[in-house]
């Protein structure tokens, strides 16, 4: 007895999406371990367990294969941003300074949680311009979701998105040295993950809610 063809295209979908999946994780898993250069389609293949000629009809080469991998990482990354710091979420939270502490510990949080992968990203977006215009891509929507998310906070400055770009920007580049220099590249004086988060915390409500004149 054949099966209904109304359930075949579900279920070839189905395994399509478990396949795709498995050759991220895959991929995801060598690029923690060894870096770019432990990313090749035979690696891959291997550790999904599959052919190596479906992963070339999928994605083309290898390069195709990363920048596919580094666009599904990164669009899981902007989602967990999100999930930590909705908008709906920070609008309940009545304490302007509570939300900005949320928003950037939201940032700060993830970074965290994905610090091996984003240094593999980050340092590739140095030298290969299909990695850095995608870092690109995905940095700008979170900045425009970080000031979203704080559109609701009364901001001390004649220029509120100048001021909401500026504490993004700071955000952002402290936590991405942090995640490709490391901890004392700059100094030998201790600052570990979560000290770090705090006093950025601190420092944006600082900049974002104080006048000139309390500064």
């Amino acid at each position: 007895m054949t099966e209904p063809t109304a359930r075949r295209p579900a279920a070839l979908q189905e395994r399509s999406r478990r396949s795709q999946q498995d050759i991220l994780e895959a991929g995801y898993a060598l690029l923690e371990e060894g870096g770019v250069d432990a990313l090749t389609v035979a690696a891959v293949a291997e550790r999904a367990g599959m052919a190596v000629g479906s992963i070339y009809r999928r994605f083309g080469d290898k390069e195709g294969l990363l920048l596919a991998i580094q666009h599904a990482f990164t669009e899981n990354l902007l989602a967990e941003i999100a999930r930590r710091s909705s908008v709906e979420r920070l609008r309940i939270l009545r304490d302007p300074a509570v939300a900005i502490a949320e928003a950037v510990g939201a940032l700060a949080d993830a970074f965290q949680s994905h610090e091996a992968l984003l240094r593999v990203f980050l340092l590739l977006g140095t030298r290969h311009e299909g990695a850095r215009s995608e870092g690109s891509r995905v940095s700008i929507e979170g900045n425009r979701r970080f000031a979203a998310a704080l559109d609701h906070v009364p901001i001390a400055h004649p220029d509120r998105a100048a001021a909401l770009d500026f504490a993004y920007r700071l955000t952002y580049a402290t936590l991405a040295h942090r995640v490709t220099q490391g901890e004392f590249l700059e100094s030998d004086r201790p600052l570990p993950w979560n000290e770090l988060r705090s006093r950025l915390q601190t420092a944006a409500i600082s900049y974002l809610l104080s006048t000139p004149e309390d500064r």
